[in-house]
């Protein structure tokens, strides 16, 4: 028995010495300006990649293709990334101005721009934790590519298997296929990723697109032709960080500009010495929860609030989520659209302006009238961005010489994170953040406890957690450790100790705001990467997500009225 433990264990300590390899790389390379992901500088990446196995990127050590790894980091990649050879990692250096159009990625919101056939731009305006996001699955895609140019490749002078010359001649045809083309090109891709025909099948869906219906065929086989240039011509991919980056990068630069704004705008509208209440959450959850009751009366009537929320939820309902929205700006809210580059959106709620007699919620009406609190929703931030932007605004104000402190009475910080215990769609109060890979740890007092969220036909549980550095490096043998352990972790997610060190700084090191600002954090859970098939590889939460994320906000909002 002793043995299997230290076996578990080894494997644990080997994993996080590969998250610090890569952590401690990502940086070298970054200050280097430059690296070739499958050359001997990209060695350690790979290998630490594939010692570390994360359960997001499935048979990633394995020799045939992982598929729903390679969805999951196509979605967050710009379209077309697979063609190009020199990707260039840059600052927000004016691109916007130009002729070139952004690229978004369906499931990240970054600005990416198409230079020419062989280069494309990624912008980078939410700091470091964006490029260990992008350089990870970078490396996983490479790795991936070599996997397709070591199946196809005959002996070292460029020949190539029939069913490479079968997949290329389908995706260059120029005519749309038809479905017999269709399978007969599948039945080679299947062939060259060492999977059956029905598994591609299964996911062909998952990667069209109205532009480009076969697109998991185009992938497949540029991934492939740029591995094989770099086998046969040894023309390796490159990956840059502009000069600016690399000097604006840690400066705070989008987080200043982004505070500065809400500052302004708060103190035009004579919000700024009101009692404040930060939220960090999603742009709907605050919005409905405050004002579906009455801009939605004759649907409230006949079904229950959470049913409401599920409708609104829905993709296809936006004239109702219009009707709440304008509902909500003739009462008291502004939006602030974001300009700065951090794709942060705010919305302010300015209590006064609002009845709330016309919502389901309770509310103490004589503290309202006397102390008028200010909800401030800002949506949710990335990594180390939550430090930047956390620590930017609760900075006092300048104006005309003066210093405006802001009267923050509380933080809420709610959001979806990985579950060690549990599944999809339960809550996790934390107790403590703990950083990945350091002894880091910040122990706070939790505003919301267990019994507040129990007993709504959720699973809540209460423990600490780890703030990881991506969460496309988790794998099953570091989570054991830290479930198993004495840390007591009950899940995993990108901002909480970064949110919480800015509030520590600015309440009891700098003394910005009050030392006793309340603080709340709840997070739900989008998956849980220790059960095989519930990793964020697996798809979305669909409409399990709804309940926790209305909970948690209408218990924000409780307290915060109360």
């Amino acid at each position: 028995m002793g043995n299997k433990k230290n076996h578990n264990r080894t494997r644990a300590q080997e994993s996080t010495n590969a998250i610090e390899r890569m952590y401690i790389t990502m940086r070298h390379l970054f200050n280097r300006g430059f690296y070739k992901p499958m050359g001997i500088s990209g060695e350690t990446l790979r290998e630490s990649l594939l010692l570390l196995r994360p359960e997001i990127y499935g048979s990633i050590a394995e020799e045939k293709a992982e598929l729903n790894g390679l969805l999951y980091v196509i979605d967050r990649l710009p379209q077309g990334i697979e063609e190009c050879s020199f990707i260039n990692l840059t600052s927000d250096e004016g691109y916007a101005n130009s002729h070139f159009k952004p690229i978004i990625p369906e499931k990240r919101r970054r600005n990416c721009y198409r230079i020419d056939d062989e280069q494309i731009n990624i912008e980078i305006t939410r700091g470091r934790s964006e490029i260990y996001d992008i350089l990870t699955h970078l490396t996983f895609l490479f790795i991936e590519s070599h996997k397709i140019s070591k199946r196809v490749l005959i002996g070292d002078k460029g020949l190539t298997t029939r069913d490479w010359v079968k997949l290329e001649s389908a995706v260059l045809s120029k005519n749309k296929l038809t479905q017999p083309e269709r399978e007969v090109a599948v039945t080679h891709a299947a062939n060259i990723l060492g999977r059956t025909f029905n598994e591609i099948q299964e996911v062909y869906e998952d990667f069209s697109e109205p532009k480009q219906p076969e697109r998991i065929l185009h992938i497949i086989y540029w991934l492939g032709k740029l591995a094989i240039e770099e086998v046969i011509e040894n023309k390796k991919r490159t990956v840059t960080f502009s000069p600016v980056l690399r000097e604006r990068l840690g400066h705070h630069i989008h987080g200043e500009v982004w505070a500065n704004d809400i500052k302004k705008i708060l103190h035009q509208q004579n919000l700024l010495e009101r009692p404040i209440h930060i939220i960090s959450a999603n742009m709907h959850s605050v919005m409905n929860t405050l004002f579906s009751p009455n801009a939605l009366k004759s649907l409230v009537a006949k079904k229950d609030i959470f049913e409401i929320y599920e409708i609104l939820s829905n993709r296809n309902n936006e004239s109702l989520r219009l009707k709440v929205k304008n509902e909500a700006l003739k009462h008291g809210m502004t939006f602030i659209g974001d300009s700065s580059g951090t794709n942060i959106d705010v919305q302010i709620f300015d209590s006064s302006k609002i009845d709330f007699s016309k919502t389901d919620l309770e509310f103490n009406e004589s503290f309202l009238k006397s102390e008028k609190p200010v909800i401030f929703v800002m949506d949710y931030a990335f990594g180390e961005q939550a430090y930047e932007t956390i620590d930017e605004l609760l900075k006092p104000f300048k104006y005309k010489g003066q210093k405006i402190h802001l009267n923050v009475q509380s933080i809420s910080i709610m959001g979806k994170a990985g579950i060690l215990e549990g599944g999809k769609g339960d809550i996790m109060i934390p107790s403590a953040h703990i950083f990945e890979g350091t002894a880091d740890n910040y122990p706070f007092e939790n505003e919301l406890s267990k019994t507040d969220l129990e007993g709504q036909g959720v699973d809540v549980y209460e423990g600490s957690m780890i703030t990881v550095l991506g969460t496309s490096l988790q794998n099953k043998d570091i989570l054991k450790f830290f479930h198993n352990s004495t840390w007591n972790v009950i899940g995993l997610e990108m901002e909480g100790a970064h949110y919480q060190k800015a509030i520590q700084a600015a309440s009891k090191v700098r003394a910005s705001i009050c030392k006793d600002v309340k603080v709340r954090y709840a997070y739900y859970a989008s998956d849980n990467p220790l059960e095989t098939g519930s990793t964020l590889a697996s798809g979305g939460l669909g409409t399990s997500g709804v309940k926790p994320t209305y909970l948690i906000t209408r218990k924000i909002l409780q307290q915060i009225l109360n």
